[in-house]
């Protein structure tokens, strides 16, 4: 689907085609036919449309027959069925720029776009420069708010998982730390942008834009340190469960081990009573009762010299 939009007097105007329109949004369902469309229309390469498709595309950019292409990632909602996988992923966006618009394609839709048409009406259309670094501006802002929300979720899991000890927790948090790998991923990926798009002006940027982008590079670079700290959390955490639970499954067999041990000593006394075989006082009436007490009287020395040397 492609939206055609156009800035008047302050109002954000859907028209029909892109003779008059200043940004075009291309959401999914994506066809080839609107591509190949687009692209004679728009004078724009054919790839450039195409590129986002790859949902492993990586933060760049490029220029072709002067139309320029930036792609850079944004957060995302994971929608899969998948119990495995992670709650969050990273969408490319790509960004291009001709002589007098600019071409967002989405592969999915995501917040930063909606949040961007929301505020287009305060946007100066001749700006283009103005309207990508908002754009980058929105998709930071995502990644922080999404980074906070996860945070909030791990915070959750782990005092669930301090009273419950249940596997569902611990898959939650591996999922959450999926998430992360992505976001870090995906940051590292935007921050090498952003400085690259500063250091060879690419977008040919005045000082208050400049200004705004060394800005967003910091926030990026926030972002970065957010999801690193938040990752190695998660994984002291994920070891120190391990380690609980190691020592936990440790304390169980040893007293198990224990009480077979003390078991085996009323078990011997009568199995050696119950041989065939002629034995003392197999004929008086405390057959019966002999091993019994022999048994209780060895199982009690043998607990308080178990418990001596649990208390020192």
């Amino acid at each position: 689907m492609i939206q055609y939009f156009k800035n008047t007097e302050q109002k954000t105007i859907a028209i029909d085609n892109a003779d008059n329109a200043v940004w075009v949004n291309v959401l999914p369902p994506l066809k080839q036919e609107e591509f190949i469309e687009l692209s004679e229309t728009m004078n724009i390469p054919a790839d450039f449309l195409t590129d986002s498709l790859d949902i492993d595309e990586r933060s760049r950019y490029e220029i072709e027959d002067n139309v320029k292409l930036i792609v850079i990632k944004t957060p995302t909602e994971n929608n899969s069925f998948n119990l495995s996988d992670a709650f969050y992923i990273t969408i490319p966006i790509c960004i291009i720029l001709t002589h007098q618009q600019i071409v967002t394609v989405n592969s999915f839709e995501n917040e930063a776009i909606k949040k961007f048409l929301n505020t287009f009406q305060h946007r100066n259309p001749d700006r283009m420069n103005m309207m990508v670094l908002k754009i980058f501006e929105k998709i930071t802002n995502n990644f922080q708010d999404y980074l906070k929300e996860i945070n909030t979720r791990r915070n959750s899991l782990e005092q669930k998982l301090y009273a419950s000890n249940r596997n569902e927790e611990l898959l939650q948090l591996m999922r959450i730390q999926k998430s992360f790998v992505y976001f870090i991923t995906a940051l590292r990926s935007n921050e090498l942008l952003m400085m690259k798009i500063s250091r060879t002006n690419l977008l040919q940027l005045n000082e208050e834009e400049r200004d705004l982008l060394e800005d967003l590079i910091v926030e990026t670079s926030q972002a970065l340190e957010m999801a690193t700290t938040y990752t190695n959390i998660l994984s002291s955490t994920l070891d120190a469960f391990a380690s609980i639970i190691s020592n936990n499954q440790n304390d169980v067999l040893k007293r198990l081990t224990t009480l077979t041990i003390f078991l085996s000593v009323p078990v011997l006394i009568a199995s050696i009573y119950g041989m065939n075989v002629p034995i003392p006082y197999k004929d008086s009436h405390l057959a019966f009762w002999l091993p019994v007490i022999l048994s209780i009287i060895i199982l009690v020395i043998a607990v308080r010299n178990y418990a001596k040397r649990i208390r020192k």
